[in-house]
Order: structure tokens, then C-alpha cells, then sequence
């Protein structure tokens, strides 16, 4: 399958069975308009096929993850998507993703995590999908929403849960917290509590890449960025600039929006002119993909073109997933806004169940090798709370670290005391 512009998909519709929101109608919205999981078609953007156009180069094709699975499916020997293998390794990770979030409810309740904590559950079709066809060399960027990304990603169990526990075992010695996940080794390049914030720094580290391969003659050098964010995300003008920027210097990134259909509680419907948000990409001169984020196996063969073309070096690519947190939006949230009515439909539509069904079906494995995946990943679970409880706190002497090129003379005084505890400190300063 190829995103080429010389074969313009119309995407077909997706086995979505009702709208994506039980929303009212927005006066801003014509009812008329199509959105995403309706069981209407919607129309790629218009582009010309005339080759003698001044933009001919700009031109993309917008591509529906049901053309993916429709062509593979003709020039496969088999109709099966995954081998035994891969289909393990995608519902081990899944699994590990939901069963890690749970667990993180459980231990925020009991007064182990502070802060906000934003879970992933629902949305695990989407890191899986795309974090799992990466290289270790590659890197992710990620939201607030952030854990499942860094697991996926390979940064250990006991790391996460450690720094979210704020404890000095932690991947950031449990100074980032559950909204800032970073690995150097796993190349996570971040989790950003503010919206948007993150784009900018993919955008920059897929720059990176290309610097490297073509100006510095690391000919090895293909790494591949992925930039995960939200439907709100798509609003603000970082998304648009580092669109623009990644398609003019053909940036190796993959554009992964997670569309859950809520901003907070804020509807999709109502925050947005064109809800269709991968239409975003041909107006760059990218291609932009719609794929249904409740489905691993649909999200995987797009992410493999899409990642794909970045590494070739073919530029960039727009996808949007259509996914559903099944949780309020932080454990903070007591999730009122939702329709109950819409919970239960994409409840009904969980991407761990259906990947189970599909493995079931298929006979790629046994309930019983499903049910010592779930035993292995409640055991790796249990192992990180007990680590992550068991770990010391960070020192004070790390407090002021990678805040000042050097403390010293600033917050810490030569013999390496804080300087706030000395009475004559502030003499002189404006007490705060």
C-alpha cells in the first residue's frame, strides 16, 4: 500500500455503527457535515492531477485505513494481517498498557501518585500500533497522557511506575512525574503538560535526523519521529507551523493525532471548523490518513506505510485515529460531560477484546497463551509498585539540579548547603 499521489484513494467507510458524538449539533456545525465514525463516506480534498501544475509537487493522497487493509488483503498469500508472533507481541503490549493504568488508579487513591495523572485507557490500539513497528533509535514525543507511549516504547515498567511515584528510581530520579516521562535510552523524547508543546521539539528532533544523514554523512542515520497529540491539539498554531515546516524540508515524522472526541470537556464538534482533521495534511502538501484507533491491527498498516515513507525519506504524513478514552479525562474527572449512551458504544468497541477475538478466530493462539500473557503482565505490574514503593526519594542536593547550569552561587552555597536555610539569606529581598 502506498500514500503516492498518483493514486488517489477515496476512502471507504469504516466499521463504525453510529456518529462519533451524541453531541448536540453546533449552530457553528452544519448538520449536513460529516464527521468522523459516521456511517457516511467522506470526501478526500480536491487536488489536480494536472502534471503541468505549478504544485504538482504538493500533491498527496488522502487514504483511508480501510483501503490499507482492502489492498493488502489482495496481494497477501494469506488474509491474515499478523503472524502468531506479532499478534502475541501486539496483545502483551496492549495489555500491559491497560493493566499498568489500572493499577495507577488504584495506587493514585491510595495517595501514592500526586498531581494529575491522565490514563490511556482505550486508546492502546494507537501506541501499540505505531511505537511497536519503531527502532529503539527512533523517537517519540508524547502528551501529558503519557505512560503507555513510554511503555510501548520499551522504557521498563518499574521506571514509570517509579517516577510516578516521584521516587529517585524513576526514568527523570522522579522529578518529571507523571506529565513528563523522558528516557534518553529509549529515546522518549517527553511527555508535555501543556498542549502542543511537543510538536515543536519532534519537528526539531526529525530535523535532527535529516541534519545527520545529509550534512553530517551519517548514511545509518534513517530515524524516524513520531509526534503523538489530541484532537484540541490540532487547534493551536504550533500544529499548523510545524505541519508547514516538516513538509517543506520533507521531515521524517509521522503526525499522529488521537482524536478521543473530547478536549477535557470539550467537544470535538463544537471546537473546531472541520472536525475531519487528517484534511489537515494535503493542505501542507502531506498526505493525511484517516484510521480507525479502536482497531491495532487497522492503526498497524498504516503506521507501516507512514513510517515507512519517513524513513525512505519521503517526507512526513498526517494520521488521525479515531479512538475513545474510556476513563474521565484525568482521575481528577469525574466524567459527567459524556453521554453515557456514547461511553457504552466505544466501550463496546474495546481494542484489547477485539485484538483477542481476532487472535481467537484465527487461531494464532490459545485462550490459555492469552491468559499467561495477562498472568505474566499482573505480575510485572505487581513487581513495579513494590519496586516503585520500595525506592528512596530523591535528595534535596538534586533539587535545584538542571535548573542552574551550576547551583552553586545560586540556590546552593559553596559548601554545598542550601543557601534558603541560612537566616541572612533573604536580608534585603523582598519576602515572598
Amino acid at each position: 500500500m502506498s500514500f503516492s499521489a498518483t493514486n488517489l484513494a477515496q476512502p471507504l467507510q469504516l466499521n463504525t455503527a453510529t456518529p462519533r458524538s451524541n453531541d448536540k449539533p453546533s449552530l457553528l456545525l452544519p448538520k449536513t457535515s460529516s464527521f468522523l465514525g459516521s456511517t457516511r463516506n467522506f470526501r478526500p480534498t480536491s487536488l489536480s492531477a494536472n502534471p503541468s501544475h505549478s504544485n504538482a509537487h504538493r500533491r498527496s493522497a488522502v487514504v483511508a485505513v480501510s483501503e490499507a487493509v482492502k489492498e493488502k488483503k489482495l496481494h497477501a498469500s494469506t488474509n491474515l494481517l499478523i503472524t502468531k508472533e506479532e499478534g502475541l507481541e501486539l496483545y502483551e503490549d496492549m495489555v500491559l498498557g491497560r493493566s499498568f493504568e489500572d493499577m495507577c488508579a488504584q495506587m493514585y487513591y491510595r495517595g501514592k501518585m500526586f498531581g494529575f495523572v491522565h490514563l490511556y485507557n482505550g486508546q492502546e490500539a494507537v501506541s501499540t500500533g505505531f511505537i511497536k513497528l519503531t527502532k529503539k533509535e527512533d523517537s517519540v514525543v508524547s502528551t501529558y497522557r503519557d505512560h503507555v507511549h513510554s511503555l510501548s516504547k520499551g522504557v521498563p515498567a518499574r521506571e514509570v511506575m517509579s517516577e510516578l511515584f516521584g521516587k529517585a528510581t524513576g526514568c527523570c530520579r522522579g522529578q518529571g512525574g507523571s506529565m513528563h516521562m523522558f528516557s534518553k535510552e529509549y529515546n522518549v523524547l517527553g511527555g508535555f503538560a501543556f498542549i502542543g508543546e511537543g510538536i515543536p521539539v519532534a519537528t526539531g528532533a526529525a530535523f535532527s535526523s535529516r541534519y545527520r544523514r545529509e550534512v553530517l554523512k551519517q548514511a545509518d542515520c534513517d530515524h524516524v519521529t513520531l509526534a503523538f497529540f489530541g484532537d484540541g491539539t490540532a487547534n493551536n498554531g504550533q500544529f499548523f507551523e510545524c505541519l508547514n515546516m516538516a513538509a517543506l524540508w520533507k521531515l521524517p515524522i509521522v503526525f499522529v493525532v488521537e482524536n478521543n472526541l473530547w478536549a477535557i470537556g470539550m467537544s470535538h464538534l463544537r471546537a473546531t471548523s472541520d472536525p475531519e482533521i487528517w484534511k489537515k495534511g494535503p493542505a501542507f502538501g502531506m498526505p493525511g490518513v484517516h484510521v480507525d484507533g479502536m482497531d491495532v491491527l487497522k492503526v498497524r498498516e498504516v503506521a507501516k506505510e507512514a513510517i515507512g515513507r519517513a524513513r525512505r525519506g519521503e517526507g512526513p504524513t498526517l494520521v488521525e485515529c479515531e479512538t475513545y478514552r474510556l476513563r474521565g479525562h484525568s482521575l481528577a474527572d469525574p466524567d459527567e460531560l459524556r453521554d453515557p449512551a456514547e461511553k457504552a458504544h466505544y466501550a463496546a468497541r474495546d481494542p484489547i477484546t477485539a485484538l483477542k477475538k481476532y487472535i481467537l478466530e484465527n487461531n494464532l493462539a490459545t485462550e490459555q497463551e492469552l491468559k499467561a500473557i495477562h498472568k505474566k503482565i499482573d505480575e510485572l505490574v505487581e513487581d513495579a509498585v513494590e519496586f516503585a514503593d520500595e525506592s528512596p526519594l530523591p535528595p534535596r542536593s538534586q533539587l535545584l539540579e538542571n535548573v542552574f547550569a551550576d547551583p552553586k552561587g545560586f540556590g546552593i552555597g559553596p559548601d554545598g548547603s542550601y543557601r534558603c536555610e541560612d537566616p541572612k539569606f533573604t536580608q534585603g529581598t523582598a519576602h515572598v
